[in-house]
């Protein structure tokens, strides 16, 4: 019904930027919210970023005035411009959206397989 597909990760040095980016793909859906979780192993999950359909953004105190979260003009494709990266900030992330069948109905979650963030020197 509805994928999300990230790219974008890799191996950057402290310090250095990066985006990611979640492509969503389907047909008759809406994202209501769209999430960027990150993820360690044996860790509990954070949630980084968020933004809802009117725009409104919310971030984690550890990422503020680092990360953005952003959509092109079509909502295909959602990014995240990770800034100022920190070793800490290693992590797989996920995107993780909020669906409707356009506006109508229930929500339900669909999750990205994520995309690899290493920051190392």
């Amino acid at each position: 019904q509805v994928q999300l597909v990230e790219s974008g990760g890799g191996l950057v040095q402290p310090g250095g930027s990066l985006k990611l980016s979640c492509a969503a793909s389907g047909i008759n859906f809406r994202i209501e919210v769209m999430d960027w979780y990150r993820q360690i192993p044996g860790k509990q999950r954070e949630l980084v970023a968020s933004m809802t359909r009117g725009g409104n953004t919310d971030y984690a105190d550890s990422v503020k005035g680092r990360f953005t979260i952003s959509r092109d003009n079509a909502e295909k494709t959602w990014y995240l411009q990770m800034n100022s990266l920190k070793p800490e900030d290693t992590a797989v992330y996920r995107c993780s959206a909020d669906v409707s069948r356009n506006g109508f109905g229930f929500r339900y979650r669909y999750w990205g397989q994520g995309t690899q963030v290493t920051v190392s020197s």
